[in-house]
């Protein structure tokens, strides 16, 4: 019995040997495949394919940079091109500025050299003209460099819109250049009589010239309304004229819709639009004035027209022109009077014992597309036809109400509202 337990034990610890040495020879066998296959013993990915497919990766993402570096050299070479067209048009629109205002200046010289030359006979009937442009003067830059400076670099054919605006027109003002910036008008600068409107318009890119300190125009036109700024504009103008410059004058309360240099003739010394709201009143008519009193010759007949408007005139840089400023600027000196009402007797006045009158020649603009608030408001808006009519400029002189109703030309004329003017009364309430 014992003998037989002895041989069952001694037999037990063999097999849990054998378990031992076959586990053993197991992990070592796996430690050896583990390094040597690495990547799995049935795994179809070499270490070289391994490799291959890295420097592949390599060669894609090289190239994606590649395409990239072409991309943002293309869109550069795009912008520059871009740039370079817009440049080349803007240079094309000047050229043919020039041209145009070349040929008129040519038919000017040719008309003035006939009548100011050698005296001669007059022509057949029918074919005899007088001098209707004068001449010129000549530019002198040291009146005034600054201001020479600023315009050589705004003006286009010796041509420029000037506004004068303080503090008090500062909104107008806004609306104003904005819708001038629309039309793409380039030669345009504002008079900055206070310190904020020079700001304004430096950061609004909006050209500005301040003058130098001046008591007498200072002291108005930083605190001045609208009619005593109005009247600073015959004196600060003189020197653009004296520079050689034809000025378009404009006040803030107007809103550009067109180029208005594409619709001028030039052929006077003073081109304005008129305060006349049907033909009649805007381009003159014979009025005839009933006295019964005087029996057979109770009917007197009169020449009526109705006045320029100051706050937007085109004048030529000549010496009746240059006159007119000094007549204007001289009676409001000295006279508490409108400005506008001394532009008109300036300019129709005719010479009279006691008096001489100046010898300006002058021309009234179209009255539909130099647009009045009156004929807007009373008129165009209120017939079909006249309303599909785009105007050049809408000056808000009627009505005191400006802001407003420049806001509603905006939408009725640019954004296309067709309501946006019938709120409004047709003269002030």
């Amino acid at each position: 019995m014992a003998v037989g337990r002895r041989e069952k034990s001694s037999q037990s610890s063999i097999r849990g040997s054998r378990i031992l040495a076959a586990i053993g020879v197991g992990i070592l066998v796996g430690c050896v495949f583990a390094f040597l296959y690495p990547h799995g013993f049935f795994s179809s990915i070499q270490p070289s394919q391994i490799r291959t497919a890295s420097n592949s990766n390599l060669e894609v993402n090289s190239a994606s940079c590649d395409s990239s570096e072409k991309i943002s050299l293309l869109k550069s070479d795009i912008r520059r091109l871009s740039d370079k067209n817009a440049e080349l048009k803007r240079k094309v629109r000047e050229l043919n500025d020039k041209l145009r205002l070349a040929e008129q200046g040519k038919d000017r010289a040719h008309e003035q050299i006939v009548v100011l030359g050698e005296p001669h006979k007059a022509g057949p009937f029918g074919t005899v003209k007088g001098l209707r442009t004068n001449p010129t003067v000549t530019p002198d830059e040291s009146v005034n460099p600054r201001l020479q400076k600023i315009l050589n670099e705004v003006a286009v054919g010796k041509e420029v819109i000037v506004a004068l605006a303080n503090s008090n027109v500062k909104t107008m003002l806004e609306l104003w250049f904005t819708n001038i910036k629309k039309v793409g008008i380039r030669n345009y600068v504002v008079v900055a009589l206070d310190d904020t409107i020079e700001e304004l318009c430096k950061s609004n890119d909006v050209p500005v010239y301040k003058r130098d300190p001046d008591a007498a125009i200072d002291s108005i036109g930083k605190t001045g309304g609208n009619h005593a700024v109005s009247g600073l504009k015959f004196k600060i103008l003189r020197e653009f004229l004296q520079l050689g410059y034809s000025v378009l004058l404009s006040d803030v309360d107007i809103v550009f819709l067109q180029n208005p240099f594409d619709h001028l003739y030039r052929d006077s010394d003073v081109e304005s639009m008129s305060d006349g709201h049907n033909n009649m009143t805007a381009y003159g008519y014979n009025d005839v004035f009933d006295e019964p009193a005087m029996g057979w010759a109770r009917y007197a007949h009169t020449m009526r027209i109705w006045v320029y408007n100051s706050g937007f005139f085109y004048i030529r840089p000549t010496i009746p022109s240059i006159e007119l400023l000094d007549r204007i600027a001289a009676r409001l000196a000295r006279e508490n009077a409108w400005d506008q009402a001394v532009f008109n007797e300036e300019l129709f006045f005719p010479s009279h014992p006691g008096y001489v009158g100046l010898h300006a020649s002058k021309r009234t603009m179209d009255m539909y597309l130099f647009m009045n608030s009156k004929v807007l408001f009373k008129t165009v808006r209120k017939d079909a036809s006249l309303k599909r009519l785009k105007p050049v400029i809408v000056h808000v002189n009627y009505h005191p109400d400006k802001y407003p109703r420049m806001q509603a030309v905006v939408e009725f004329y640019v954004n296309g509202k067709q309501d946006a003017l019938d709120s409004f009364p047709d003269g002030s309430e």
